[in-house]
């Protein structure tokens, strides 16, 4: 009888060990396109956050949405405790995130949004009040008259539709007209062709309003090989990029603007550990940062 209730109790005490007690949490964050700088501050910043929070932080890239569905794939094989994603485009990623979460795996989505309703929260920035923003700005440096063009970024990514829709909604309020809207995939390469056919089609703008830096920028090119100076046009890019913010010191950019990815990074693992740690959701579904327009002047 000893014996057995030495053994009872020995199971006893090993069994918070064995049942309760957990190692430290580990989330899969899938971020896109690392070798772009907002993606990459993203990565970084997430790293930090997680190492400050005690959390193992997993970070495959994703430069396509098979990879990203690989990644979302293998976060689930390892049972991670919860996942961050920037999704290629609103949809790519909607059977993978929804496969997680009935697997018990809460999702955050970061700077960009996917199409479904089943992630615990998106952070990331006011996309359609920065449209609206970089509108606001192009009316005023024109004196509410004269043309723009606008470069898109890539079809189905929410960064692409919520600019356009924030510019245009406010464009339209004014007298400004926009001679031509082109999709050129966020890259400069593609920008830069994209350019040098709207320069030969419309000869005669005055502003050039692109949904990232490197579109601007590859304008930016165009625009010196058609003897065209840039300081003379009015030019709006995204990202607040080193190179973008060393176009506007030279003068030749006009402004860009801080998306401030860290802090998207920072705050969306930040939602995703405590609502591990609680089950609690945060107050909002959808957190926005307002995005910071950045000038020669600021």
């Amino acid at each position: 009888m000893k014996r057995i209730m030495f053994l009872f109790f020995t199971v006893a005490l090993l069994i918070p060990t064995a049942i309760f007690a957990k190692g430290p949490f580990t989330i899969g964050a899938s971020f896109a396109y690392l070798w772009h700088p907002v993606h990459a501050a993203m990565k970084s910043s997430a790293e930090k956050t997680a190492a400050n929070l005690g959390v193992e932080l997993l970070t495959p890239g994703a430069d396509s949405i098979a990879m990203e569905e690989f990644n979302l794939q293998d976060f689930i094989n390892r049972k991670v405790n919860g996942i961050l994603a920037t999704p290629i485009t609103i949809d790519s990623l909607v059977p993978a995130i929804e496969k997680a979460v009935a697997a018990g795996i809460p999702v955050v989505t970061v700077d960009r949004k996917a199409n479904t309703d089943k992630v615990l929260a998106h952070v990331g920035t006011d996309d359609v009040e920065g449209g609206r923003m970089a509108a606001r700005y192009i009316i005023e440096k024109l004196g509410n008259k004269g043309t723009v063009i606008e470069l898109e970024g890539s079809q189905g990514a929410s960064p692409t539709i919520d600019r356009k829709k924030g510019f245009e909604e406010e464009i339209s309020k004014s007298k400004v007209k926009i001679l031509a809207s082109e999709g050129a995939n966020f890259y400069r390469p593609t920008a830069r062709n994209v350019m040098q056919k709207l320069i030969k089609e419309h000869p005669k703008f005055d502003a050039i309003f692109a949904a990232n830096d490197d579109m601007i920028l590859g304008a930016l090119d165009a625009m010196r090989a058609a003897g065209i100076d840039p300081s003379k046009k009015v030019t709006v890019g995204w990202d607040a990029s080193i190179e973008g913010l060393a176009s506007i010191k030279q003068g030749e950019l006009s402004a860009t603007f801080d998306p401030f990815p860290g802090e998207q990074a920072s705050r969306a693992l930040t939602i995703l550990v405590d609502y591990i740690k609680t089950k609690k959701k945060p107050e909002k579904a959808v957190i926005y940062i307002t995005p910071k327009l950045v000038t020669s002047a600021q």
